[in-house]
Formats: structure tokens, sequence, C-alpha cells
């Protein structure tokens, strides 16, 4: 058998192979991953291209290319921003060429940067992308009517062209060049909602044909002249730390060019991947494993459990919830446990870094360029202007790519830096997920107590986990706002309520993950709720739409998920139908499960969902993500679990961390409220209703209450 020497460690790829074989999917061409320099060389070929702002050209040859600031990671950036933009300036969103922005400051947005993350894409852009095609469209018809000398409110657009009332037409690109010369309004009005034609339609995925094709650029496919390739030996033992290593062994095998010392491990640099990862096995290294070696989480475990019968930092409090307890005709109390969790991106992490004496070319799947422009500067002690990042396409990112130390990008950096040419530094699945970055493991306790007439008199919850923005420019102090989002500040209408926190530290880091502090507080309250509606006598649905009488969005979303779900309506025998409620990102949703048990395990056979974000920009793009979420969510719930024993983590791929299988998937109805408010979150939403909603059904099939994920109906309560 021969190694592999494509640098991927496989001979042909998929999209290799439909490159070579000229294999298409049609004939639109979508321009997407074009590094800076080669976006200035395209846009030079429509002739110095009319640029009112810093996302809108419009080329004499009638091009238009939207440049997006967000990254692409299969939420559908590339298409609902270029959608924004064509509404306002009446063009086919089908015909803009699509190109990923440099990592500059008139990009910044979310967080007072350049960063894509919070499900915050279309929310924060909204209004920018719309004034952009806005802006470009007033000023072409400026031109138009300069050239045509009659009042530019006598004007009408088009399908990318300026139309007169006396049958004059110009098209965008023949104005372009007049336009060029005007000055660019500060201000333009918006359409009115009433007269969207492309807003709220449903618009396939514009990147869609170029994955299809394998066209498409995710950095792993990223090639350049003289390009070498790297992988990093990392400790371990989360917290370890290199103590010496003898390279001589790995350098002397075949395509190995150099073996050196990063500060995150020993790097092997090869003419490939394959050469690389051989080599990495020959090292020889001592670690020291002293900081992490007694750590397992079935020792953090105890820990916690110990935490939440203390007092702790309170998060929220409201009322008197210790009298409203002691005043309680019924209480009910339990420990609620989720466990640290991978992001398990599909395209493994990799950078390509290619340093030189003016500055640093960085290629990433990234979702936070600036704190990758920081790390890159302070690395290389150069300006962040210096350091020019080239967004590609991300294969799945769920908060892994955007992290504060910028880790694989650094590392790509660190790897890359004085070499001279190209490396691209790959992480192996095993890499990642073993010496990562993961979603905290928490233990709640909670108690809540009813009255004679079932109404909810006393709710006192302490949690204890790490959190993810201590020791990060987002923030620190006792109270961690994101480990405690959607228990403080519950939607359901009772008074005495207290929540506290706990936030120790541990050798093992710890980051945002889809959905971020919902992905364990959403469980937990949707799954409490439904305690506290049985505990009451109350019917879980029902329960929850007495609490929630002065909140409509939530009501309403509770209310269609129901009704579309057929709540209370005979089921198949051996099913059961459990709900569940969040508003997370600013949007609401509701999902009904409906489950039955095969072979000692949950079957997920449907999920219903609501969903209210605001006006949704592309609803086949909103219920792609509702699915996606879903996905995610049930494999979290049915299978995710990263443990550790000795400070090793115990998973390593998707044999030993597994994800929902083709088979496996349930049948997704997705409801989209119509709204006239501004869009809110879609990436995310759909992911904290779903493990509540299908443990709470499982308790109405069974009787038995889930109250640790992963789900193991032999662990039930």
């Amino acid at each position: 058998m021969t190694a592999p020497t494509n640098g991927t460690g496989a001979g042909v790829s998929r999209r290799s192979f439909l490159r070579r074989t000229g294999v298409a999917a049609g004939g639109l061409v979508i321009s997407f991953h074009v590094p800076e320099g080669k976006v200035r060389s395209l846009l030079a070929s429509s002739a110095a291209p009319f640029e009112p702002n810093a996302f809108v050209r419009v080329g004499t040859d009638d091009s238009i290319t939207v440049v997006i600031h967000k990254s692409e990671m299969g939420q559908g950036v590339y298409t609902s921003l270029p959608m924004l933009v064509a509404e306002e300036l009446d063009v086919d969103v089908a015909l803009v060429n699509v190109v990923a922005s440099p990592a500059a400051p008139e990009y910044a947005g979310s967080f007072g940067m350049m960063i894509t993350g919070g499900s915050t894409s279309v929310m924060t852009t909204w209004q920018q992308m719309r004034e952009a095609g806005a802006t470009a469209r007033s000023v072409l018809v400026q031109a138009a009517a300069n050239r045509w000398g009659v009042d530019a409110g006598t004007l009408r657009t088009e399908a990318g062209a300026v139309m007169g009332a006396s049958g004059q037409r110009a098209t965008y690109g023949e104005l372009a060049d007049d336009a060029a010369t005007l000055p660019v309004p500060e201000s333009v009005t918006l359409k009115d909602p009433k007269d969207f034609k492309i807003i709220g339609t449903d618009v396939k995925r514009l990147e869609g044909p170029s994955k299809v094709d394998g066209t498409a650029e995710f950095s792993i496919d990223v090639r350049l002249p003289d390009m070498l390739t790297a992988v990093v030996a990392h400790p371990p033992v989360c917290g370890g730390s290199l103590v010496s290593f003898d390279g001589s062994a790995a350098e002397a095998m075949p395509g190995v060019v150099k073996v050196k010392q990063v500060p995150s491990g020993v790097a092997v640099i090869a003419k490939d991947f394959w050469s690389a990862s051989q080599a990495r096995n020959a090292l020889e290294i001592e670690w020291d494993t002293s900081a992490g070696e007694q750590f397992s989480t079935s020792g953090l475990l105890e820990e916690y459990r110990r935490l939440v019968e203390t007092d702790g930092p309170v998060a929220e409090d409201e009322g008197d919830a210790v009298a409203g307890l002691a005043s309680a005709a019924k209480t009910v109390e339990g420990v609620y446990e989720v466990p640290y969790l991978a992001h398990a991106p599909m395209e493994p992490l990799n950078a390509v870094a290619h340093h030189t004496a003016d500055g640093c070319d960085i290629w990433a799947g990234t979702q936070a360029q600036t704190l990758d422009q920081m790390a890159a500067g302070q690395i290389l002690g150069m300006s962040p202007d210096q350091i020019r990042v080239h967004t590609t396409l991300l294969g799945g990112g769920f908060g892994r790519r955007a992290n504060a130390t910028s880790d694989f990008v650094a590392e790509a950096v660190e790897v890359a830096k004085d070499e001279g040419v190209p490396v691209k530094t790959i992480w192996t699945r095993e890499d990642d997920m073993m010496c990562g970055y993961y979603r905290p493991l928490f233990v709640h306790k909670v108690k809540a107590g009813v009255d004679e007439d079932g109404n909810v008199v006393g709710w006192h919850q302490r949690l204890a986990g790490q959190s993810i923005m201590a020791g990060t420019f987002f923030g620190g102090g006792d109270i961690d706002p994101s480990s405690v989002e959607g228990s403080a500040g519950m939607p359901y209408e009772f008074t005495n309520r207290k929540i506290e926190l706990h936030s120790p530290t541990t050798p093992v880091t710890v980051l945002w993950w889809r959905s971020v502090g919902h992905t364990h507080t959403g469980f937990v309250n949707e799954s409490f709720i439904d305690e506290v509606a049985h505990l009451a006598g109350k019917d879980p649905f029902e329960f929850r739409r007495g609490l929630l009488q002065n909140h409509p969005r939530e009501l309403a979303v509770l209310e269609l998920a129901a009704e579309k779900a057929g709540w209370g309506k005979p089921l198949p025998d051996g099913h059961a139908h459990g709900i569940a409620m969040r508003k997370s990102f600013e949007s609401y949703v509701a999902e009904v499960a409906e489950v039955s048990i095969e072979d000692g395990k949950p079957r997920v056979h449907k999920v219903t969902t609501a969903i209210d974000c605001g006006i949704a920009v592309n609803p086949w793009g909103v219920e792609a993500q509702v699915e996606s979420a879903i996905v995610y969510g049930l494999s979290a719930a049915l299978y995710g679990e990263i443990t550790l024993e000795g400070g090793r983590v115990q998973q390593s791929n998707f044999d030993s961390y597994p994800v929902l299988r083709m088979n496996e998937m349930p049948e997704i109805d997705v409801h989209i409220v119509e709204s006239s408010e501004p869009p809110t979150g879609v990436g995310e939403p759909g992911v904290p209703p779903i493990a509540p909603a299908v443990t709470n059904a499982i308790f109405a099939l069974t009787g038995q209450r889930i109250r640790r994920l992963p789900i193991r109906l032999d662990e039930a309560d």
C-alpha cells in the first residue's frame, strides 16, 4: 500500500475528484473565499467598480458583489446577509457574488470585533446590510437622474436597473462609473416590510452548489506554493506541560522537514500530513502531568454535589424562597447533572500561516478574526494590520472556532514563525477531542413547592460549574451570567425564587458550546418545571400556559407547538409526548417530542417545533437551523459525554463520542411564527428544549425521571 502524499492523508478526495473530472451542478458560479489580494484583482477586472460602502461593489459589467464579514459555518449567512442587500438594491439574490471580507476595523460588529457567534449575525446586521444596499441603490438612482435630467423621485429600480417614467432604462453596470463620482448620502430610507420581495421568501443556499461540485474552499483545502504541513504533539493530560523531547528519530523519517518546540507542545513539520503524523508517533517526549493526573470527572461530580448543598454567590433573589418553601403544602427536589461536551465539528481544526518580513497571512475557518489578529500580532511582535486573515468556509463551528486564546490559529502561527513558507497545521479529531475545549460539566440542585391549589410558592436553585468567561476579556467576578442564563430571569411567573452559583476552577479548558449556558439550564429548568407540574397535579402544557399569561411570545410558541403536535390526543401504543419551551438569543422556541422505548433505549419518532425569531429572513434557512439544532441537541442528550480519568480524556473520536445516526433521525415539523419584529437568533435556540422535551416524554411514558445526561434509563430516578 502506498502512503498518501496529497497532504490530507487520502489519495484523492471527493472534492479534488470533482474538480479533475469537471463535474458541475449547474451554471451558477458563486465566488466565496477569495484572499484579499485576489478580491482586488477580481474587482479590478470590472474597471474600478462603484463602491459606496464596505459591503457592496457594483461592476461596470453589471456584477454585484456583497462582502460578508460573518463566517459561514453552515448557518447560512452567505445567503441571508446577501438577501438583505439584494432586497434594498433590487437585484436577484441568486446573481449576487459573495466574498469574505478581510479582517479590518470597518467590519467589526458583534461584541465590538469581527466575530461570528451568539446567533447574532442577522440580528446585528439587519439594519447595516439593508442600509448598505439602499445606499448603493440611492446613488445609482441619482446617477440615472443626472444622466436623464429628471428628478430622482420619478425613477424606480427593478432587477438591477433604473427605469424612468418615459421608458428610460439603464443597468447598474452602465451607471457604475457615474455613480462612483457622486457623494454617498449619510442616511437613506429603507423599504417598508410590506414591500419586501426577497426577505421572507425561501432562498436556496448560495454556496450550496459549490459544496456539491467540490469547488467550495474550507481551510483544510487550502493549497499554496511550497506549503508544508504540520501536526503538534500536545500534553496527554489536561494541564500538562512539556519537560523535554528528542526529535532525532522523527527528523530522520521520510518527508520530515523539521521538529520544533512551540508553546503548546512539539511540532513536526513535513511535506505532507501523512509524513508529519507518522513522525509525531516517533517523538520521544517527557511530559509533566502533575497538574492534572489526580483529576477525574467522577471526583469532580462528588465535589460539585457537595457544593450545591452549600450557600453560594447569589445570581437572582426575588421574594423569599426559603419562607415560600417553608409554607408549601408539597415540595419536590432533585439533583441534575450534565457532562463535559466536545464541539466535534466535522472539519477538524486547522489553519495555514505564512510569516514574512512584512506580516503574516492566515487562512482559516475561524469565527473570531479580530482575536486571531491580536494573538498572531502578539506572537510575531506585529501590529494587527500586518496580520491578514483570509476567512474560508467552516466545516462546523459551534463556538469551538472562537475562543479567547485563538488556540488553533495561534498554534499555526507559532509553527510557521520564521519558516519562510506557508505551513498548514492540522489537528486530528483525536487532538481536539482529547486536548481541546469543552462545554462545562454542571450540577444543579433544585427545590420547589406548591400550595394547596397547585400554585408555585417557592423555587430555590443552586448550580456548580466552571465559568467560561472567567479570565477572559468577556468578564469574570462571582457570577458568570452565561452560567445562569435562562435560570435567572425565567419567564414563568411566580415569586419567591433564588438562584445561587458556585464557579470552581479545574485543569480542564472550557468554552461556549452551541447555545452556551442554555444547554444545561434549559434541560434542568424545563425538566424541573415538569416535575412541579406533576407535583401540582396539572398537565405540563396547561401548567406552563398558566405561568406565561403575561408573556405572549413564549405563550404563542408553546401553544403552537402543542397544537401542531396534537398534544392531549391519542398516540400509538407505547408512545408519549413531552414538551419544553425556551427563550434564548432573543428567540422563542417550543418543542414537543414523541418518544417510545425500544430495546431499553429511548426512540424519538417526531419533534414538533414552533419558533418566533422575529422576521424570518429566509424561512428555509430558519427551518434548516432548527432541524440542525435538534440533531445536535439530540446527539448530546442521547450520547454526548466527555469523561476524564487521571487527567486523561477517555473519548477520542466518533466511535467513543457518537452522534445521531441517520437511522435514528426523527421526523421534524417546524412552524415559524409570523412576526413583524426585527430578526433574532436562529442558529442556537433550537438546542435547549430538545433534551427536556425527550426526558419529559420518557417520564410520561415510564414514570422514570431523567436527571442526568446523557440519557440512561437504568440510571433514572
